[in-house]
């Protein structure tokens, strides 16, 4: 499981038209091959905080989304925010014998 975090501070007058762009493309963005999850979320403090959240099963796949037409508007829309965005990326397994809960 591989897990992307972007996080985005977005001018406040430009906030509506960037929310409306990445919840159309989150939704194009999970039905790629490979996502598990793609969510895009607010801050509960900041309103201009925004963030996207994906998780992929393959290195390959997060790959391959990167370099999709989906990521390339979504780099687009980037010119409306406050500063340049930050893309975190964390790995995680599952231990062995560890069930679900």
């Amino acid at each position: 499981m591989i897990l992307l975090i972007i996080r985005m501070n977005v001018l406040s007058e430009k906030r509506m038209e960037l929310s409306q762009t990445v919840a159309s493309l989150s939704g194009l963005i999970g039905m790629e091959k490979g996502c598990k999850r793609c969510d895009f979320c607010q801050s509960a403090e900041d309103e201009n905080r925004l963030f996207l959240l994906e998780e992929w099963d393959t290195e390959e796949n997060l790959m391959a989304h990167l370099k999709s037409e989906h990521f390339m508007v979504f780099r687009g829309a980037m010119n409306l925010l406050q500063n340049p965005y930050e893309r975190v990326f964390y790995t995680g397994f599952h231990p062995k014998g560890m069930a679900d809960t």
